[in-house]
């Protein structure tokens, strides 16, 4: 195709991805040249060099020889995206690096936040760290804090950082025995290092020290984190740095190759990549951390610069469905970005387009698990591939598309099979799918009673299609509906190659109206290289309050920036008007750790601004836009200072169509299966379309690249430059009944955990005190018919169990809070409707918090909001969230009291309070009731009264966007249907646990037993009965401890919790996590035993401790792995100025074929650890080290891990309160495997004495004092030898294909982190 004008040579962008590279070329007088070939072919060496010889050699029509290099005079620029460096990450084919890192510190990077990142997950299959060697450092330095009485601190030298906070040099930098380290590792042929020192990010002068002597000795690539990511947290920027020197060599060497592929090596022609935020960047500073999305990056610009029109600001959601995942971003006119995120395992902290990735594309594979429908994540690949492509391989999404009709394999090469010469087989996905139907049947028929009709092969794959659209619509919601946007305002920009077939249906269950489809839809990525902007962006540290006292220096930190960008974009030829410039500040509440990086665009300058805008007004119109409220005297503090830079080139490649003046040619005809069944379908080929042609529903559109489904009730058009717009009709409404269906059963799972996902993606710290980020219940009251609503029965009489049926107030599934939390959950309910009955009202929220009302312990606040319906009296769901606080009284700082022997010393306690009655949040009656706790002797009110307001204030808005998303959900498909399927989804949850339970029957036997003891010699002891054929046990605690005097007493819904916890860990496969788990098991608990204490007992260690007892025992008993460390060893400290509380990690169990993980938390907590220069920033202590205790792990044919070596050093006058266990009965090991090391408190105190503080203890410390915890190790698995898998050679975490990643990926990470 021709355009009026063209460039004067050769402009290529090129997509160089993982299978396929694009290749976009605009010719010499505006012809346009579209190209798609293999990135790994044995004819050519390099993909995108291929790419440029065939344009030249077809557009000149002289051959080109591809052993020769190419002639580059003609060669305008060169635009590319890669995942060069994707690739190496997810398959650690990375440079060999070694780690300098400040002493005390040679962990920091393994160990990262502490926490799993599955938290059913016992294995803890945790990528490796991309170092080889560590060299720790002599060196460090300490934030200045003006009250600091640490012992010589006034010798101590005073540094300015650039944060504007001044350093203190602790202990100097010595180089002299890091030379020789140094090389060391040289001569052991690792040439890349990276250097991470503390608060380098403030003051870069050490680590510029240490890279300058590493590249005098010969290293060949130096990353100091302070230049890669100058950000405060070590742990990211660390993880960052590794990145960098592990990927900048690879992506260094494949520029060699490619410049090598041509005359003069390029010399003389531009050559931009795409960088993760979305701007092209020149190739010489091309670098790993910032190249992870460097081919995802193109497809976002391409559908931003092409779907968005600014004239009526519509925004857009990017759809971009391939292979193995689909990739979900949003557009609103500006790029949206995240500024840390993790990939293959490795959080990189720099600028990343926010593009989630979920694990549904068209390899995706399709299971029938316990009655669910489940579309992956495993996928079949490229090679077997789908079993349609007759390599043996399994059912996948393509295949259902293809058994539906929607794919036609005459269109498609023959390339398939073993001779890779033969076309797609829909025999062969047609006798999967019948052998899959015959298995569901099966099933369903033994589940329904005789009620089940047989489905047929196209019921199925329909069923298949539909869960996998809305797995992929899950992404979406996240992005716009728990952000305050209204999905249904996007249009849906859809591209990659199985995008088309799905875009309509995803459209509609969104109440989209509109999907665009570019024309280059196949190549998007490419073509939005083509249209992409130059970027430079520049970045420092803060720690400035955002104050008129601080406007000139943020203006004068704005201006040299912008300096910077605009002269870094004239060096690469823009000019004035090409060039702009935006400024963003980092900006959090103080005292929280939710940063937002606002621009103020939009938001003028005042006289009580800067002159780059009003930042606050920005940052606190998104604030309560995306967590709906703001706090309004909190100070708000700026972490960094950023501006964006863009050289804009103003390049246009679209050429308008002419209209053709007669009908659409209908290629043919075809039957293709369809909601209302098979459907007479016309084919369309692309090419021969016209901007004056309009396609009626149903139809299919083929392009070259991909296929285009327009469903029943849709129309499709061509745009004046030849896109595909398709006006999205209501369709055809599917009847839905209460009745059992098993893929709506499917998407209702998938729409309950969408509510789940909850208030926010980014949310994870705006909560001031809280450990992690809060999570949703909802819980659903029915009748026993299910019709109507009434209000629950008493409590459960003695010999009920937790699982007889029916149960009004029963927990539906959300996101997976770490336990004990979220199993606890459900029991909060049913004593909130038995305690206020007819006086909970709309508009009325409750707060709750003590243990006979289903609370864990005193610290972990739950508001409760009930959900009412028009024209029902009651309510129809609750939506709950909890939080731990950091402080509500009590007789030690932070509420965590090791030596309390009441529930009174543990601070406020709540049982059904209203925190808002009619609308209005009560604040006078709870600050009262919050300071309530001093009035006993020797105990406190609340030390954080402030922090406790805005926490509990959003808590109550993280509710309220629960009960929208609900309310949504009834309007849509009608309350009796919602709540039947809450209680279906329960019911899948319990057969998920019949069939385990019948499995370990069969293998292990009806009847096991375990004992363990606590420290003081309580035991906990279980037996368990399983009947085969009902699937059912009972667990039965009897013989169990008494009450103890002290705190280790846990509630029963916590000993319910533990139990719920084990049986999701022990099913095996995901199941939604709720209440139905413990309907095939009677649990027997004594009344007034350890697990069952009295109202007035003191809990707060059988929450944090006693709890992960019970799961070693119940492990125990089913064999299941090794003890893992059974502690989450509480470290609290405080004055009446701070307050500090934090769990620290240990060593996980082994198991029958995988090592236990060092350094990790386990089972029934999963807090992530405050970040070093975070604590010491924010605390007057110093942590003097973190570092695995090695040897702490049990030995065995698999060994335990180990457990962690912390130490604090005390800069002020304190309280350090400790609470643990395992310091005195060692971890287990199992089958022959030894136990693991006890842990062990310490205080060193300055005056040189070593004292061991046992296991439960409050005592002053004074500045100098040190705190060493030595934390347990997990126990061994198997004797060695004993004929199983060698220790050596147990089970490695194998590398993934496929990383999940993006803002929603991270929120839940984070709500599984608490």
């Amino acid at each position: 195709m021709a355009a009026a004008a063209g460039p004067a040579g050769f402009q290529f962008a090129i997509d160089r991805g993982g299978t396929f590279t694009d290749v976009f070329a605009r010719c010499p007088g505006g012809r346009v040249r579209v190209l798609k070939l293999l990135s790994e072919d044995p004819a050519y060496g390099d993909a995108p060099t291929e790419g440029i010889r065939r344009v030249l050699q077809e557009e000149s029509g002289v051959p080109v020889p591809r052993d020769q290099p190419l002639d580059a005079s003609g060669i305008e620029w060169i635009r590319m995206g890669t995942t060069v460096a994707t690739n190496a990450l997810l398959e650690r084919r990375g440079e060999r690096l070694a780690l300098v890192v400040t002493r005390g510190f040679r962990d920091l990077l393994h160990i990262g936040t502490q926490a799993r990142p599955r938290i059913f997950d016992l294995e803890v299959a945790v990528p490796e760290v991309l170092y080889e060697e560590v060299i720790e450092v002599d060196e460090r330095l300490i934030p200045h804090q003006p009250g600091c009485r640490l012992p010589g601190k006034e010798t101590l030298p005073v540094l300015e950082g650039s944060t504007g906070a001044s350093l203190l040099v602790q202990r100097p930098l010595e180089l002299s025995a890091l030379r020789q380290e140094l090389e060391g590792v040289l001569a052991r042929g690792i040439r890349s290092l990276a250097v991470l020192l503390l608060h380098s990010y403030a003051w870069p002068g050490h680590e510029e020290q240490v890279g300058a002597l590493a590249r005098e000795l010969g290293f060949q690539h130096v990353s100091l984190s302070s230049a890669v990511a100058a950000m405060v947290r070590a742990v990211p920027r660390g993880y960052t740095a590794c990145a960098d020197a592990y990927l900048t060599p690879c992506i260094h060497r494949y520029l060699e190759s490619f410049r090598a592929g041509f005359a003069h090596q390029l010399r003389e022609v531009p050559v931009l990549f795409m960088r993760s935020d979305g701007g092209l960047t020149p190739m010489e500073h091309f670098s790993g951390a910032r190249a992870i999305l460097s081919g995802p990056a193109g497809g976002v610009v391409g559908y931003a610069m092409t779907t968005y029109r600014r004239e009526d600001g519509q925004p857009v959601i990017g759809f971009d469905m391939g292979g193995t995942s689909t990739d979900v971003s949003r557009y609103a006119g500006e790029y949206e970005h995240v500024f840390e995120a993790s990939t293959a395992g490795v959080s990189i902290q720099a600028p990343q387009l926010d593009i989630n990735t979920v694990a549904a594309g068209g390899g995706s594979r399709l299971f029938f698990r316990s009655g669910l429908f489940v579309v992956g994540p495993e996928s079949a690949g490229a090679h077997p591939g789908p079993a349609c492509y007759r390599k043996g391989g399994p059912l996948t999404v393509t295949d259902a598309n293809l058994c539906l009709g929607r794919l036609l394999p005459e269109y498609f090469p023959c390339i398939f099979g073993p001779g890779e010469d033969q076309p797609l087989c829909r025999e062969a996905a047609a006798v999967a799918f019948g052998e899959l139907a015959a298995r569901i049947d099966a099933f369903l028929a033994s589940t329904t009673a005789g009620t089940h009709q047989p489905l047929s092969v196209e019921e199925v794959a329909m069923g298949f299609v539909r869960v996998a659209n809305e797995a992929m619509c899950r992404p979406i919601r996240a992005l716009t509906q728990a952000r305050g946007h209204d999905t249904a305002q996007h249009v849906l920009a859809c591209f990659g190659g199985a995008g088309g077939q799905h875009a309509c249906a995803i459209a509609r269950a969104l109440g989209m109206s509109r999907v665009f489809i570019h024309k280059y839809s196949g190549i998007l990525s490419a073509f939005g290289l083509a249209l992409a902007d130059v970027v430079h962006e520049a970045q420092t540290p803060c720690a400035l309050r955002y104050e008129p006292a601080a406007f000139p220096r943020l203006d004068e930190r704005i201006a040299a920036l912008e300096r910077e960008c605009r002269d870094a974009l004239r060096a690469q030829g823009f000019v004035g008007e090409q060039i702009r410039t935006e400024a963003f500040l980092h900006l959090r509440y103080e005292g929280t750790d939710c940063a937002l990086m606002c621009s103020a665009k939009g938001h003028p300058p005042t006289p009580r601004s800067c002159h780059a805008g009003d930042f606050q007004a920005a940052f606190t119109s998104r604030y309560l836009r995306e967590f709906g409220f703001t706090i309004p005297d909190r100070p708000v503090v700026v972490d960094d200072v950023r501006v964006r830079g863009t050289g804009s080139s103003g390049i246009s490649c679209e050429t308008p169509l002419a209209p053709s003046g007669k009908p659409a040619r209908v290629e043919t005809v075809t039957r293709c299966y369809f909601e209302e069944g098979y459907l007479e379908t016309p084919v369309f080929l692309l090419e021969e379309l016209a901007c004056d042609h309009t396609i009626p529903g149903p139809a299919i559109i083929i392009d070259k690249n991909s296929t285009i489904v327009v469903e029943p009730g849709c129309t499709a058009s061509l745009t004046s430059f030849g896109d595909v717009c398709i006006a999205i009709g209501s369709g055809r409404p599917r009847p839905i009944g209460p009745q059992l269906d098993a893929v709506q059963l499917s998407i209702f799972s998938h729409r309950f955990m969408s509510i789940a996902d909850g208030p926010h993606p980014a949310a994870n710290g705006h909560l001031h005190q809280h450990q992690g980020a809060p999570g949703l219940l909802l819980c659903a009251f029915r009748t026993r018919r299910g019709a109507g609503l009434q209000r629950p029965p008493h409590p459960r009489p003695p010999g009920r169990h937790a699982g007889d049926r029916p149960v009004p107030g029963r927990r539906v599934p959300r996101i997976p809070l770490a336990p004990p939390w979220g199993p606890a959950q459900p029991f909060l309910v049913l004593p909130q409707i038995r305690n206020l009955g007819e006086d909970l009202r709309e508009g009325d929220v409750i707060l709750s918090n003590h243990p006979c009302a289903g609370g864990s312990h005193l610290p972990d606040l739950t508001v409760i909001t009930p959900v009412f319906w028009p024209g029902v009296p009651k309510p129809v769901f609750f939506v709950a969230s909890r939080g731990h606080h950091a402080d509500i009284g009590g007789i030690t700082p932070g509420s965590m009291p090791p030596h309390s022997k009441a529930l009174r010393e543990e601070g406020a306690v709540f049982v059904s309070f209203k925190l808002v009655k009619d609308g209005i949040f009560q604040e006078e009656v709870v600050t009262e009731a919050l300071m309530a706790p001093g009035r006993i002797p020797g105990c406190s009110g609340t030390r954080n009264l402030q922090d406790n307001l805005s926490d509990l204030r959003a808590q109550v808005a993280a509710n309220q966007k629960g009960i929208q998303l609900v309310t949504e959900l009834i309007r849509l498909y009608g309350l009796p249907v919602v709540q039947a399927y809450m209680a279906h989804i329960q019911a899948n949850a319990e057969v998920a646990v019949r069939e385990m339970l019948k499995g370990f029957a069969a293998r292990w036997g009806t009847a096991v037993e375990a004992e363990d003891r606590m420290d003081d010699g309580s035991p906990i002891r279980l037996r368990v009965q399983v009947d085969p054929q009902e699937g059912s046990a009972v667990f039965d605690f009897s013989g169990s401890g008494p009450e103890v005097y002290g705190n280790c007493n846990a509630p029963r819904a916590i000993t319910l919790s533990a139990l719920i916890y084990c049986l999701r860990c022990m099913v095996g496969q995901d199941i939604p996590l709720n209440q139905g788990c413990l309907a095939p098991v009677r649990v027997v608990i004594p009344k007034g035993s350890i697990l069952d204490p009295s109202p007035e007992a003191a809990v707060v260690g059988g929450n944090v401790l006693t709890s992960q007892r019970v799961v070693d025992v119940i492990f125990k008993a089913f064999g299941v792995c090794a003890a893992s460390q059974g502690c989450m060893n509480n470290v609290t400290f405080g004055n009446e100025r701070v307050g500090y509380y934090e769990t620290v990690a240990g060593g996980a169990g082994a198991g029958p074929h995988w090592h236990g993980r060092s350094g990790v938390h386990t089972h029934m907590t999963n807090t992530r650890i405050t970040d070093p220069e975070i604590l010491e920033q924010r605390y007057p202590v110093v942590l003097q080290r973190f570092e695995l205790r090695r040897g702490s792990g049990g030995s065995g044919r698999c060994r335990g891990g180990d457990g962690v070596v912390r130490e604090l050093l005390f800069r002020e006058d304190m309280v350090l309160s400790v609470l643990s266990e395992r310091r005195a009965i060692r971890p287990y090991g199992l089958r022959g495997g030894s136990p693991g090391a006890p842990g062990l408190n310490l205080l060193l105190r300055r005056d040189g004495r070593t004292i061991n503080l046992g296991a439960k203890t409050s005592v002053p410390v004074e500045p100098g004092d040190v705190f060493r915890l030595q934390t347990p190790g997990g126990g061994g698995f198997g004797s060695p030898g004993d004929g199983g898998e060698p220790e050596e050679t147990a089970r490695p975490l194998a590398p993934q294909s496929f990383a999940e990643r993006g803002s929603v990926f991270e929120y839940r990470r984070a709500q599984e982190a608490v």
